[in-house]
């Protein structure tokens, strides 16, 4: 597992169904190595704090395998690496292996996966199309986010070593599978004691658990 690409980028304009607004999504691959912060990369800066950005969503990485799949859906489309707006472009992770709470080495820094992207506007006007976020969200090419335990400095071609697993073994698949299609009920008690899952994921499925047993009642 390693690194391919290292991708950053400082907050443009973008104008999308004739609205303005300030996006940091417009990354561009880095040479050499790049300090990875508690809250972001050197150089690199999320423009709405609100819903970007945080300790729990301190860098996002997206598996480079996904590009072919991409390539095919979108022909003729310029797919340099950074395109879906990740951090890391990653080799030999995938949103099945990869289970929230793992703890990874990437160069230097040491991270935890923390949760799978849920992809907003800001892609679409990006792609300047909006079956994007549709098609991102039904392919479960999620990518996911990393919180920064240590910090240290990464560059492309650092290797990537998972050396915690964690112990409930809930994938990133699993979150995006209840997310957006789930009703599994017994994954989803499981799930909302994942304490490495940020709290409004879990309030978020606690409240559709709740939903779910009182209609069964």
């Amino acid at each position: 597992m390693k690194v391919l690409s290292v991708n950053v980028a400082l907050p443009r304009l973008v104008s999308w169904k004739g609205q303005t607004f300030n996006t940091g999504i417009f990354k561009k691959p880095v040479d050499g190595p790049v300090m990875m912060r508690q809250l972001d990369l050197d150089g690199d800066r999320q423009a709405d704090l609100s819903v970007h950005g945080g300790p729990y969503k301190a860098v996002y990485a997206y598996p480079s395998e996904h590009y072919a799949f991409w390539r095919k859906e979108l022909p003729g489309m310029d797919l340099p690496w950074g395109q879906f707006g990740e951090n890391l472009t990653t080799e030999g992770l995938n949103e099945k292996d990869t289970h929230i709470g793992d703890v990874l080495r990437v160069g230097q820094a040491t991270v935890q996966v923390t949760q799978p992207r849920v992809p907003c506007c800001k892609l679409a006007a990006k792609f300047q199309r909006d079956d994007i976020l549709k098609r991102f969200l039904q392919s479960g090419r999620s990518g996911f986010y990393f919180a920064v335990i240590e910090e240290g400095l990464v560059a492309a071609g650092d290797a990537i070593e998972r050396i915690q697993e964690d112990e409930n073994g809930i994938a990133v698949s699993d979150i995006n599978q209840l997310y957006y299609h789930g009703i599994d009920v017994p994954l989803m008690r499981r799930v909302i004691q994942l304490n490495a899952l940020p709290i409004d994921w879990r309030e978020h499925f606690a409240e559709k658990l709740a939903m779910l047993e009182r209609h069964s009642s």
